[in-house]
């Protein structure tokens, strides 16, 4: 009886070799689609539609230097307000073509664009902070380049709070006060 048992064993362990010889060798040859000896079809990707753009007004530091001059400049266009003000605020932040000059300090990123009830919070990375050069003059012009170009190019909006890191700071230099939105200060403007 062992033996007819061993016998059984070593037949349905060849069937179970023999199946699995079938599905791992042969059946991926049997599924696979039939290559046709016509030449392959080449694919070519639709053009991509240009990217829609708005015109927006950027301040640069003015020529003395005692205030900020706005330039009109094409940005990309934002979907929702959050959008166009984020998308607005990375092209100010952009590095300026001479003989334009920024007041936002080199590396200084977006971080975050949030509009709601007529308010726009911005959160800007901390380079800001660490590389400001200090100084009351540099920082309202820092500050007031943000907030003029959010109040400029969105009228729905009254205030700016700045964030920092996605926090509130009380300032960015020690001069100007942030703990509370700004508004409009036309004596930054030329």
């Amino acid at each position: 009886m062992t033996s007819r048992r061993l016998l059984l064993v070593g037949g349905v362990a060849v069937l179970v070799l023999l199946v699995g010889w079938v599905l791992v060798l042969m059946l991926p040859g049997w599924i696979a689609p039939r290559q046709s000896s016509a030449a392959p079809a080449t694919i070519t990707a639709e053009p991509a539609a240009p990217e829609r753009k708005i015109k927006a007004r950027l301040f640069f530091v003015a020529a003395d230097g005692s205030g900020l001059t706005g330039v009109e400049r094409e940005v990309t266009y934002g979907a929702d307000p959050s959008a166009q003000a984020r998308a607005i605020l990375e092209a100010q932040f952009a590095p300026a073509e001479p003989p334009a000059v920024t007041a936002i300090p080199a590396g200084t990123t977006v971080r975050g664009a949030f509009v709601a009830n007529g308010e726009a919070y911005i959160d800007v990375s901390t380079d800001i902070v660490t590389g400001h050069p200090g100084g009351s003059l540099n920082e309202q012009l820092t500050v007031y380049t943000i907030v003029a170009a959010v109040l400029s190019n969105l009228p729905a909006v009254t205030g700016v709070q700045i964030l920092v890191d996605g926090k509130e700071v009380d300032t960015l230099a020690g001069h100007v006060d942030l703990r509370q939105p700004l508004v409009k200060n036309p004596a930054w403007v030329q």
